[in-house]
């Protein structure tokens, strides 16, 4: 999946989700504090129960600009979502071409690839649930959703094929696709990212960080 196709999907999100864009500097200035506004009080709450007259005080815009912008909450939640998918993305691609630049061999990737990955995600974690928890119900924020995660696996995949020559086996593909699931997985449970609230001990992340790389390096050069 393209760079482009998953930048795509966020700014039709983006796009369907704002009313009026804003043109001047004041009124950028404006439009960030509504985003930032609304994505503190999702973080702060842990959910989006929250109102717009919220979103104006916290913001300090009037409830009428909110109104010049968005149709209505419902819409500035998708703004806020689009924006942290966007964020995420970017920051997923950058850590992988950092990991890649710093890797003369697959013993190098992985590791630092496991160890970084897990950072951004956790740094993400508490808005990524949010979001999971919208798209069980809301389409428009589903499919930009899976684009962003596939590309991410997309190219966390072709990162891993640099290193194929140190690959046993013949289908390299599916090996590095497989290893990425794994340890995808496995911090998505450690981070509670799944269906369910469900995650595992996370003291026991330390010792797992050192573990997962092995069993992945080990999978990939058998």
């Amino acid at each position: 999946m393209s760079t482009e196709f998953s930048a795509a999907a966020i700014a039709e999100l983006a796009a369907g989700a704002v009313t009026r864009q804003p043109r001047q500097g004041r009124s950028r200035a404006s439009f960030e504090r509504m985003l930032a506004a609304t994505r503190q009080l999702m973080l702060e709450r842990s959910s989006e129960d929250f109102t717009l007259q919220e979103v104006s005080e916290r913001g300090n815009v009037s409830i009428g600009s909110i109104y010049l912008r968005f149709q209505g909450k419902e819409s500035l939640l998708h703004a806020v979502i689009a924006d942290e998918l966007e964020r995420v993305s970017n920051e997923e691609q950058a850590m992988i071409a950092e990991v890649l630049a710093q890797s003369k061999q697959l013993s190098d990737f992985v590791p630092q690839f496991v160890d970084r990955y897990y950072d951004v995600l956790r740094n993400h974690a508490p808005f990524l649930r949010l979001i999971m928890a919208r798209a069980a119900f809301d389409s428009a924020v589903s499919e930009p959703g899976k684009v962003t995660a596939h590309r991410t696996q997309d190219e966390s995949v072709a990162a891993l094929l640099r290193f194929h020559d140190e690959f046993g086996g013949s289908n390299h593909a599916v090996r590095a696709r497989s290893a990425f699931q794994i340890i995808f997985a496995t911090i998505a449970r450690y981070l509670s990212l799944g269906s369910t609230a469900e995650s595992a001990d996370v003291d026991d992340w330390a010792h797992l960080r050192d573990e997962l790389p092995k069993m992945c390096l080990a999978y990939l050069k058998s």
